[in-house]
This record gives structure tokens, C-alpha cells and sequence, in this order.
């Protein structure tokens, strides 16, 4: 019996389908699917704006694991294995060749974990090759290697343990892996082989070998995953790191505009008190119904990529993604490169349909360009991971210094929604369309590629599965948004580090990251949404300082501290000289 019910796929750092496995693992049915400065800024924020709506599509870390539970196919007793991920090594003549990767059966022994304990043995053709009938030959031993055909899969270990077989490969009819399981009436089974299913493709490379007259032996295990691989410590650190770098720009910018204010007041010019938050300089304001109308573009955009997912449609994010990062990269590295080279970045050019660009953009802008390609070009490449983390951590830092929360109401509407949207997106969805949208979109089922682009990722380097450690950029940016709103916050208000609200924000979103990655490991692997544990712990934070500090309400509303005119008082002291030196006289 087969059965395609829904794999455990898990979101949040241990990719299933990125490099764990050779083929797609399909989860549905019966199944296990194999796996700018100057007058461009108003255009780069747009464009950077426009690639934050794709990045929500991931807003938790996608990930997996070796072992999958089956509800519709329960255990009974000599059926009752969990369902795991099979490494068969071979040899050729002796020599070591090609390592493919098939399934366990629910039935049978469990198969070692370890390669030093798993035995090299012969392998066989059957004979009749579908092994529905008893082989005509005794095997002594050996491993034997059939067909599929029209039988169960118990009968099928059941004739050839009777054969003498030690266990038993079955070639599947198609590139996918079926998880087997036994029929409801077999409740006295008694098989003591190993049964393991091998991708199409697989078992007939190892076929092929057997009829050219190749001597061919193999070796199955299934190794166990690390519980915590390197590549989750340093994909902590990177997301962390990119939500305090941005959050230190953003207030930077932020009180440089104001201190430029202060300046331009003192100096008796008419300056918009809420210039900062204007569109002149390409800041961006969100409000509360942005926040919420947020989400549910998100959401259409998510169903959107979901029924149009298809390489074509990865390939179109590819190039959003490279739009995005190239603005992200740009504007990064003109900030930086600006200190060392001023004159150039406040010498600008007038450009037809982008304005006035400094000359420093125009130096950086083609090395930017020529980086994305180069990714695109190349993105299936082992090492490709680290441009597309160049310029995701770009393109989050920008957006995070673009776009702004002006106080925490907002910023407790933006996370709120993102919280329900992801434990919807991730859990519930699957009572309506049969699996997690959010994990099929993430892992880029029905396409060629590893997965869509929006992910900061890291290959897992001690794991024997292979695969990538991911986290979304929704796990960053929308949380760094009020992380960098409490930097913000403090350093108008003239806090120090301890007293403020910075430090301990940006603790409990670490902490929220690190116990998602617990969860993780916790429950096998399986989908756990990152916002599910980073929003409780980011909000409850501000909200019980501010509450505790009854600053609450400032914060809530106003998003800033009281500040003091300086430029009122010094007009005000004229005339109430004026004043005094009048009356004087004649009280007198």
C-alpha cells in the first residue's frame, strides 16, 4: 500500500528540500514530493518597497527533517517505523560510486543510523523483476532489486526474505518517493528485512549497472542530524546583526535630521517641524492601516505565488530580488564610501528619469548591477549563498532605514498582523489547500530552484544530510522595524543604553530567533513560524518597560519624547524685554 499524505516539512532552519535531497519530495495526496541619494531616492525607495512585499512571503525561516509522521497511516504493531530518509552508497567493481537517497518503509527493521555499522552487501536483480511471485533463485544474502508492479510492498519484502535477501530496493515509477505504509487488516506482520524506495532515476542507474554484468554491492543507513549545527549559531548571529546595524543607521539618520532642524531653526529659517518623517528625503511613515493593509496584500501575493508557482515565476522574483539588492547594496555602500570620498558624494548629476544622482552612485551603481547578475547568473552555484546574503543583509538594512514606525501603536498593529499571518500561513492554511502555503512557497515546490530568494541562508556544514540553515526576511525586517524605533526613541530622548528601550528590544528578538530554533529541534523539524516566538518577546518587552516606566502612553502615541523648542524661547525673549522696559517707566 502507498499513501501520499502530507510530509513534516519545518520552517525555521532545516531546509528538506534545498540539498538534504537529489529530487523533490511531493507532500500532498499519497505522496512525498522531492524535494540613492538626490532626486532617485523617491524612485529607490519605491523600488526597495516593492521587493518588502515579496519578503513577507517568507516570513519565517523554511526548513526540515530526515523523519516524517503519517496520521492517516498509524502505526500497528510490525508496522510501525517512522517514516526516514535512506542513504544508499554504492560500489562498482569494488570502487565507491554514486550515493543516492530513497525512503524507509513503515515496515521492517529500523535502519542503522550509523555507516560504520551498516554491512556492504551484493545486489541482485529479481527474477521476475517485479517480485510478485516468488524469485526463481535464491539470493544467499544479497540485497535484491525490483520493480514497483501492481503488488503491495508487504508482499513484496515477504518473497524476498523468503528468498533468502537481506533487503529489498523498490524502483519507483516516477521521480517522486511514496511513503509505505501497510493495509489496515495486516495486523500480524512479521517482516525482518529491510524495505527501502529508490527514486526513479536512481534505481534505474543502479539497474543498468546490474545488466552490463557489473559487480555492484551497497550500504544503507540513515544518519541523524545534528541537534545544532555551526550554521544555525553564525544564521543567528547574521540576523541579529543586520537588525542592529540598520537599527543604528536608521537612528543615526534619523537624529542628524534632526540636529540639521535644530540648526536651520536656531538660524531663523521656517523649517517643517515633521520634516524627518517627509517624503523629500525618501523617509517613509507607515500608519496603522498601511500596517494592516500590509498583511493582506502580503496575503493575496502569497496565494498569488502559491497557484502560479512554476520556475518561471521563481525566475521573475529573481530579478525583483536583484532590483531590490541592487538599490540595497547601493545605497549601503554610498553611505559608507561617502565618509572617504565627499566631495563625490555631494557633487551630483542631473539624470533623465532618475534626477539628480551624485557622482558617487554613478561610481558604485554598475559595480551593484554587475554583482546582482553574477548571482542570478550563477545562484545554483555551492557558494552562491553568499551573494544573495550580500544583498539581502543590504536590502533589509535599507528598508529598515527607509521605512519607518513613527510610535509603537503602529508597530504593535505591523507585528500583530504579521504574527497571525504567519502561524495562519504556516499551520491553518492546510485544512483548506492540504499543505503549509507558506512552506510549499518557501521551499519552491514545483519549480527547479532551492527555494524562492528572500531567505538569508547558510549550508549546514556538520550535517551528513547536506542542506542549508534559512531564515526569511520577514524574521528581520519586520521585527528590526521596532527594534530601530526603540534606538530611535532613546536617542532622542537621551537615554542611556540600560535605561532605554534599545538594548532590551533587541535582546528579546534574539531570544525570540534563538528559542524559535529550540522549538525546532524540540519537535523533529517540524513548521514552527519564527513571528510565532519573536513577537511575543519583541512586544511584551516595550510594552512592560513603557508600562513599568509609564512611558507607555508616550510611546504608544507619540513615538517620541517631549522636546522643547529652542528657536520659540529665543523669540520670545525679545519681546518680553520689549515688555519689562516699557512698563517699567511708568510704574515708576
Amino acid at each position: 500500500m502507498e499513501n501520499k499524505v502530507k510530509g513534516q516539512p519545518s520552517l525555521s532552519v532545516r531546509p528538506f528540500s534545498a540539498a538534504a535531497v537529489p529530487f523533490p519530495i511531493i507532500v500532498s495526496g499519497d505522496s512525498i514530493s522531492s524535494c540613492t541619494r538626490g532626486g532617485g531616492r523617491g524612485m529607490a525607495a519605491s523600488a526597495v518597497l516593492a521587493v518588502l512585499l515579496a519578503s513577507a512571503l517568507a516570513g519565517a525561516a523554511a526548513g526540515g527533517d530526515i523523519v516524517h509522521q503519517d496520521d492517516q497511516a498509524p502505526k500497528i504493531p510490525g508496522c510501525s517505523n517512522d517514516f526516514v530518509l535512506v542513504k544508499v552508497q554504492s560500489w562498482v567493481d569494488g570502487k565507491e560510486k554514486d550515493e543516492y537517497v530513497g525512503v524507509g518503509a513503515r515496515f521492517g527493521p529500523k535502519i542503522v543510523s550509523k555507516e560504520k555499522y551498516a554491512n556492504r552487501t551484493q545486489l541482485t536483480l529479481a527474477d521476475p523483476i517485479e517480485c510478485c511471485s516468488p524469485p526463481k533463485e535464491k539470493v544467499s544474502g544479497g540485497l535484491l532489486l525490483v520493480k514497483r508492479g501492481k503488488c503491495k510492498f508487504t508482499k513484496k519484502a515477504k518473497l524476498a526474505e523468503a528468498a533468502g535477501a537481506s533487503g529489498i530496493l523498490i524502483i519507483n515509477h516516477g521521480t517522486e518517493l511514496y511513503k509505505m505504509v501497510c493495509e489496515k487488516n495486516e495486523t500480524e506482520l512479521d517482516i525482518h528485512i529491510p524495505a527501502v524506495l529508490l527514486p526513479q532515476d536512481a534505481g534505474i542507474a543502479l539497474h543498468s549497472l546490474v545488466t552490463d554484468g557489473k559487480s555492484v554491492s551497497v550500504q544503507l543507513y540513515s544518519p541523524d542530524r545534528p541537534a545544532v549545527d555551526t550554521a544555525e549559531v553564525f544564521l543567528w548571529l547574521m540576523a541579529v546583526g543586520t537588525v542592529l546595524c540598520a537599527s543604528y543607521w536608521s537612528a543615526w539618520s534619523s537624529r542628524e535630521a534632526i540636529n540639521e532642524q535644530e540648526k536651520l531653526l536656531k538660524d531663523g529659517h521656517e523649517v517643517s517641524l515633521n520634516a524627518e518623517g517627509g517624503g523629500s528625503n525618501g523617509i517613509v511613515d507607515i500608519n496603522v492601516i498601511s500596517a494592516i493593509m500590509f498583511v493582506v496584500i502580503a496575503s493575496c501575493f502569497l496565494i498569488t505565488l502559491y497557484k502560479l508557482m512554476s520556475t518561471w515565476f521563481v525566475e521573475l522574483l529573481v530579478v525583483i530580488f536583484c532590483i531590490g539588492g541592487v538599490e540595497g547594496l547601493q545605497t549601503c555602500l554610498v553611505a559608507l564610501l561617502s565618509r572617504w570620498f565627499r566631495p563625490a558624494a555631494e557633487s551630483y548629476l542631473k539624470v533623465p528619469f532618475f534626477g539628480a544622482i551624485s557622482y558617487l552612485t554613478l561610481a558604485v551603481s554598475p559595480f551593484c548591477v554587475v554583482f546582482a547578475v553574477l548571482w542570478a547568473v550563477y545562484r545554483q552555484y555551492p557558494y552562491a549563498w553568499i551573494g544573495q546574503d550580500i544583498l539581502g543583509i543590504a536590502l533589509i538594512v535599507t528598508v529598515i532605514q527607509i521605512v519607518r514606525v513613527p510610535n509603537l501603536k503602529v508597530g504593535s498593529v505591523l507585528l500583530s498582523c504579521a504574527f497571525f499571518y504567519d502561524i495562519f500561513w504556516v499551520f491553518i492554511s492546510k485544512r483548506w489547500f492540504h499543505e503549509s502555503v507558506m512552506i510549499a512557497v518557501a521551499r519552491g515546490d514545483k519549480t527547479d530552484e532551492d527555494g524562492v530568494p528572500m531567505l538569508l541562508k547558510i549550508p549546514r556544514m556538520f550535517d551528513p544530510w547536506g542542506g542549508y540553515s534559512i531564515v526569511g526576511f520577514g524574521d528581520i525586517l519586520l521585527p528590526g522595524l521596532v527594534v530601530a524605533f526603540a534606538l530611535r526613541y532613546d536617542w532622542a530622548a537621551k537615554k542611556s543604553l540600560r535605561s532605554g528601550y534599545f538594548l532590551w528590544s533587541a535582546l528579546a528578538y534574539g531570544t525570540g530567533l534563538l528559542i524559535t530554533y529550540v522549538a525546532l529541534n524540540l519537535m523533529d523539524g517540524h513548521g514552527q513560524p519564527a513571528l510565532l516566538y519573536i513577537v511575543p518577546f519583541t512586544l511584551g518587552t516595550l510594552i512592560s518597560l513603557g508600562w513599568k516606566r509609564r512611558e507607555l502612553r508616550n510611546l504608544w502615541f507619540k513615538g517620541e519624547p517631549e522636546r522643547v523648542c529652542t528657536h520659540v524661547h529665543m523669540m520670545m525673549q525679545p519681546h518680553q524685554a520689549k515688555d519689562i522696559s516699557v512698563s517699567d517707566p511708568s510704574s515708576s
